[in-house]
């Protein structure tokens, strides 16, 4: 009888290099395979499908999850929250769905009884270090492995494995790019992209439109309550429902194309295209909310933590103490992020043109400057007196000095 020391659960795509391992596990580590495929919004092949290939390809049994509604409440809406943007730009697509498959692997090699999680990942990039960390995170006894990078499984080796066992996955050495997609956006790099001069060309993308020729432009009303939209031109959606939605009508419009230089955590550069036009849409829409509900101090605060809780995301740290200290402080901050934006989507730009909330701070009366004004004008003289206190002491100073006073 199989134990838990001769088992390995693979994260499975069903595609040509995780297919092929479940075979080249076997041969090299002597161990049996379970294969594991989460649906996270990717599209492509039913699931069943994909789990009668795991099957055919040697796997011991396969094990298929569809977490979409997972991802959109769990993984998706804590980023809309943070407006999680690493380096200010990249709504950190891949990097959100690696915890969320890392915790059904988990779960699956508990469940399997096996002692070790692989994964498909390369030795140059971010995921290996996701997909670990995060593994490690909930099960610390659990062992990782690579095939590419600890295995020695080359792609022309796949290929020609491929070939020779007959699996039933097509083969193919002219694919120039590497993608990753899910619910929150589309990661495209590698191929000609590697040539920082070249210009991403129209077969690079696939959930956006091309933006030069627009349809018509497309005014719609995202309806928040705590953070989270709940409506869409009155419709209520789930979370799910309103990143697919957002996804359809953004993408449309060319919305969510990215084409930046990204600093990875292993430490080298990377030219990455994005395709995010639901996520980035969504979050344009949540920071207008925000500007409305959010008290001034705290508002510049938490612009902060957005940052370094971007970094910790996108540097494998879903999981940690810090994260999870981060995590309360944004959702505190939503309790009163209620109310209604409109937005026009249209030629590549998500632009917002109305806001109401009614438990907004802003008050019309006090930021009129017609009649019914309610600030009382005086008030500001005696403001200006102490906040500017500090300052005229140390120029006071400077001139008594012989010191510089700026001029």
């Amino acid at each position: 009888m199989s134990t838990h020391a001769n088992k390995v659960v693979l994260a499975y795509s069903g595609g040509l290099d995780t297919s092929v391992a479940i075979g080249w596990i076997g041969e090299q580590t002597g161990k049996e395979v379970i294969a594991v495929a989460v649906d996270v919004g990717q599209g492509g092949e039913d699931l069943e499908v994909i789990r009668r290939r795991a099957l055919d390809c040697g796997a011991v049994d396969a094990y298929v999850v569809d977490a979409r509604e997972e991802f959109a409440a769990d993984y998706c809406m804590p980023a809309l929250k943070a407006n999680g943007l690493y380096q200010g730009t990249y709504p950190l697509v891949s990097a959100i769905s690696r915890p969320l498959i890392a915790k059904h692997l988990v779960k699956a090699a508990r469940d399997f009884g096996a002692d070790t999680v692989a994964h498909g990942c390369t030795g140059k990039g971010n995921d290996q270090v996701r997909f670990e960390v995060s593994i490690t995170s909930m099960a610390p006894d659990m062992h990782c492995i690579s095939p590419v990078r600890d295995l020695a499984l080359t792609r022309d080796l796949a290929i020609d494995y491929a070939e020779k066992h007959r699996l039933p996955i097509e083969t193919t050495k002219h694919n120039p790019f590497s993608i990753d997609q899910n619910l929150w956006g589309r990661a495209i790099e590698t191929g000609y992209l590697e040539d920082l001069w070249n210009a991403p060309t129209k077969d690079v993308y696939s959930y956006t439109e091309d933006p030069t020729y627009p349809p018509l432009p497309d005014e719609l009303i995202i309806s928040f309550e705590s953070g989270v939209p709940v409506a869409i031109d009155g419709r209520a959606v789930t979370p799910l429902e309103a990143v697919q939605e957002m996804n359809r009508r953004a993408g449309a419009q060319g919305v969510g194309r990215i084409d930046i230089i990204e600093d990875r955590l292993i430490g080298i550069k990377s030219r990455e295209v994005y395709e995010a036009p639901g996520a980035l849409a969504l979050i344009e829409a949540h920071r207008a909310l925000e500007a409305v509900t959010l008290e001034r101090l705290q508002h510049r605060y938490k612009r902060q933590v957005e940052m370094t809780w971007s970094d910790l995301v996108y540097e494998a740290q879903w999981y940690s103490p810090l994260k999870r200290s981060l995590d309360a402080f944004i959702e505190d901050t939503q309790r009163h992020v209620t109310g209604e934006i409109r937005m026009v989507v249209h030629g590549g730009r998500a632009t917002v043109n109305g806001r109401r909330s009614e438990v907004g701070l802003y008050d019309f009366n006090l930021a009129t400057y017609d009649s019914g004004d309610t600030f009382d004008q005086s008030w500001s003289r005696g403001f200006i007196e102490i906040y500017g206190m500090p300052s005229r002491l140390a120029a006071a100073r400077e001139i008594r000095t012989g010191g510089a006073t700026g001029f």
